[in-house]
């Protein structure tokens, strides 16, 4: 029997699921309430139509149910990376921006940059259960920060917060997937490609 396969590592990999779907609802909550605070702080309207950003990753994905765990946990893991990058680019500009005029705001920035980078490691923790571990950062380099305006910078953010949040429903279902048992089987899911 495989140590991926083993009924501690089941038990580990339910564990790390039910602590990632909560950590997913927390930081929902938070990104919910930051997105109120950066709209009214960043005088927009809650409405505003905001186009697909550059470097933003897509919560949407077709035939989400066809998708293996594996797969799963790899396209968080890539969300979260670059979301991690995007808010720190947005911290930074905040900072730039508003020095300490405005820290209430910096301080939600930064506390959601926290919940993920830690749910970034927690996705990584559940590679590693399943032995394969986590693919490397090194090589991927940030995406080029764009020159935009003042306005477009804001628009920017709004659309990162949003689709952060959209990630968070997205990583709290796909964990939840994760905990089924799979098809023909009494015990943990089988994360494995289909054969």
């Amino acid at each position: 029997m495989a140590a991926a396969d083993s009924p501690s590592a089941a038990l580990r990999r339910r564990d790390l699921c039910s602590r990632g779907i909560r950590l997913a609802g927390k930081m929902r909550s938070d990104v919910i309430d930051l997105l109120d605070t950066y709209v009214e702080r960043q005088g927009l309207d809650a409405s505003a139509s905001v186009v697909t950003v550059e470097g933003v990753p897509v919560a949407a994905v077709e035939r989400w149910d066809e998708q293996t765990g594996t797969q799963r946990l790899l396209e968080n893991l890539t969300a979260y990376r670059a979301f991690r990058v995007l808010l720190a680019q947005m911290l930074e500009e905040h900072r730039e921006q508003l020095g300490d005029a405005d820290t209430g705001l910096g301080r939600a920035l930064a506390a959601v940059l926290l919940q993920v980078s830690a749910f970034a490691y927690h996705l990584e923790e559940l590679l590693r259960l399943e032995s394969r571990g986590p693919p490397s950062e090194e090589g991927t380099a940030p995406p080029p920060v764009p020159h935009l305006g003042l306005f477009e910078r804001k628009l920017r953010g709004l659309g990162v917060l949003r689709e952060l949040a959209q990630w968070a429903v997205r990583s709290a279902r796909d964990l939840r997937q994760l905990t089924k048992p799979s098809p023909g089987s009494s015990s943990a899911p089988s994360w494995a490609e289909s054969p």
